[in-house]
């Protein structure tokens, strides 16, 4: 094969050779057509990984091949969602979406359990369900799901695989999408590849970056970071068994998997398809910033990874275009913006906005949060944030330092300060997290806790002080305020519409207790969920509290859902003239415009009334408490953590 030939050349090759007599003749014709339509780009991407190996080719057919046989498996019912989603493939642009992450134990527990929770997830607001992982994987410490030992079988405990089909399809039919975890930088060590490698098998030891020596990672570790040096130090593990060292990012029985060998993409990309075709309308590509590896770097956020996601996508394109992807990429701001493109991933969550919208909640000043956005906010238009307050993992303050420096502070004394603030070693502070993942090296650490926790209620609670109480339930609304109005894809954390506190049990599991993250991986109960929907009588101070956020969040959401400003619309964010407020405007081309101002100070505060010029000095109301805004007003005035969100329509 003469590998420069175009790709049209390698396409009708590929043609002649494929075996299509697993599909309907219906099916060939429209899977040769999407073939054509996007074999370039894919031909393009493959190519420019693998092209140097003698036997890129062959890998080549080998992937179609693969394509077709995820086609032939995808049912009518998802294929007729694959042409609705073609004629609106900006869905996630809509106002009325509005997404909930869970893990399938602390909400259900199993998966025939979820049936029942989907009038809770309506009556919220919810049409978009994240499951976390949910997948076989090992007994005890399998963190969190996320090292999947069969992408193909889920975990026993939650139920099987045609529960989660079943869920799939129950979900569909209640206008809420499917969403799972495409965990494809790693395997756990029981993954049956990881078996046969253990086993000596060398086709399954190349899947992985297997060393015989240090000599090779001891040059890569001198520009790796580690992520969980509380755990381990370096980024390798030795294995007894086949006494070699393998490449481990994140936990010791996590093996990275080998992207520089094309059988390993193919072999991934037909647990995508698998996952796909299982009723996922995105799939979260977790870590994917740590997929390729090059000595001399960081082998974080590598160009051949953006190629390596690009090819995946292409793959849906041909297969399932119904689904997109969601970057997880907790990254520097500037890297984070690569991975958001129409063909790598059209959702990406915004962990700037989330690390600095805490910032601004402890600093009460808005100045990095106001500039940061300004700077980073905007991605293409054929594309969304996911934004989210808290998640199943920790805040790390990936703010940009240079950023920082520029409005005078420093980002390392910076970063210790909301770490103390927020673990509750400030005096003052209102908060109750936990340090996760200090480095013992430098004290270094992040935060976990519950998005209430954090937010001062917890502490209110056991002061049983009323104000207080309101006041933490005020940060509440002011964060996800922010997270429903700003532009992109709402995302709760399971928990959070509750307002539930920190979960402490997992001390007494000894296959939790290492891992602080699981002070914020809440359960929640039946009962919590019933008394929210009947909100009945006598209900003690935690409870009204949980039915309190709980309708505050309903509320705003439902606000959201009626007002197209919230969808497809531009951001524009803006200075105040006051440190302590974060403004914006949104507009869109039907002509409606907003203005949205957050006080992020428990004193009341002040901006000009200038700043209504840029919705043109119109009269406005506050769809959040039926204020008018008259337009020629000389200051426009915030309570404590109030926000005003003034549509011009």
């Amino acid at each position: 094969m003469n590998y420069a030939a175009d790709s049209q050349t390698c396409l009708h090759r590929i043609k002649a050779s494929m075996d299509l007599s697993a599909l309907s003749k219906r099916d060939a014709a429209l899977f040769i057509e999407r073939l054509d339509i996007h074999f370039n780009r894919l031909f393009e991407q493959y190519t420019h990984v693998y092209g140097h190996q003698y036997d890129c080719y062959f890998h080549l057919q080998q992937l179609v091949q693969v394509l077709i046989e995820g086609f032939s498996k995808r049912k009518a019912a998802l294929k007729s969602q694959d042409q609705a989603t073609l004629a609106d493939p900006l869905w996630y642009r809509s106002e009325n979406e509005a997404g909930m992450a869970c893990y399938v134990d602390l909400m259900g527990p199993t998966l025939n359990d979820l049936h029942d929770k989907i009038p809770y997830f309506k009556e919220l607001g919810i049409t978009y369900l994240h499951l976390m992982p949910l997948y076989d994987a090992p007994e005890g410490d399998s963190d969190g799901g996320y090292a999947v030992s069969d992408y193909r079988k889920v975990n026993p405990t939650l139920g099987t695989t045609a529960d989660l089909e079943k869920l799939a399809d129950a979900l569909q039919k209640e206008g809420i999408k499917l969403v799972l975890d495409f965990v494809f930088n790693h395997t756990s060590d029981e993954h049956r590849w990881a078996k046969a490698a253990l086993a000596g098998d060398p086709q399954y030891q190349n899947y992985y970056y297997l060393f015989d020596d240090r000599n090779i990672p001891d040059q890569f570790e001198h520009t790796l970071r580690e992520i969980f040096p509380q755990v381990r130090r370096g980024s390798f593990t030795f294995n007894e068994q086949m006494d070699k060292w393998v490449w481990t990012t994140f936990n010791s029985f996590q093996w990275d998997l080998n992207y520089s060998n094309p059988e390993v993409f193919n072999a991934i990309t037909s647990e995508m398809l698998f996952l796909a075709n299982l009723g996922a309308t995105a799939l979260r590509l977790d870590a994917l910033a740590f997929i390729w590896k090059e000595m001399g770097t960081d082998c974080e956020n590598q160009d051949k990874a953006h190629t390596l996601i690009q090819a995946f996508n292409s793959c849906l394109q041909i297969v399932a275009p119904a689904v997109v992807f969601k970057s997880e990429a907790i990254v520097h701001p500037d890297e984070v913006i690569k991975y958001v493109r129409k063909d790598e991933c059209q959702l990406s969550y915004n962990p700037l906005l989330m690390a600095l919208l805490w910032n601004s909640l402890a600093t009460r000043k808005t100045r990095l949060l106001t500039r940061s956005m300004q700077k980073s906010f905007s991605i293409p238009q054929d594309t969304t944030w996911v934004n989210y307050i808290r998640c199943h993992d920790d805040i790390g303050w990936t703010f940009d330092d240079a950023m920082a420096w520029e409005i005078g502070v420093n980002p390392h004394d910076h970063r210790f300060f909301l770490n103390q603030f927020y673990t509750g070693r400030f005096d003052g502070s209102f908060a109750n997290g936990v340090p996760f993942a200090e480095n013992p090296s430098n004290g270094d650490c992040r935060v976990c806790g519950t998005l209430a926790s954090l937010c001062g209620l917890e502490h209110a609670l056991q002061s049983q002080d009323q104000h207080e109480i309101d006041t933490a339930i005020a940060r509440i609304k002011l964060l996800y305020g922010i997270s429903f109005s700003i532009g992109g894809i709402p995302l709760l954390y399971s928990s959070d519409e509750l307002g539930l506190l920190n979960d402490h049990s997992y001390l007494d599991d000894p296959a939790k207790r290492h891992d602080d993250r699981w002070v914020n991986r809440v359960p929640v109960s039946s009962e919590d969920i019933e008394k929210a929907l009947t909100q009945p009588a006598g209900l003690s101070l935690e409870d009204q509290c949980k039915v309190r956020v709980f309708n505050t969040l309903k509320d705003m959401l439902a606000i959201r859902k009626a007002n197209p400003i919230f969808g497809q619309s531009r951001t524009q964010i803006l200075d105040t003239g006051n440190q302590h407020c974060f403004a914006y405007l949104r507009d869109n081309q039907q002509g409606q415009k907003m203005l949205v101002i957050a006080n992020f100070s428990e004193q009341p505060q002040q901006v000009s009334g200038d700043l209504t010029h840029i919705i043109g000095n119109a009269e406005a109301t506050d769809l959040l408490s039926g204020d008018v805004l008259k337009g020629h007003e000389s200051s426009l005035n915030l309570d404590g953590y109030q926000q005003r969100w003034w549509l011009v329509d």
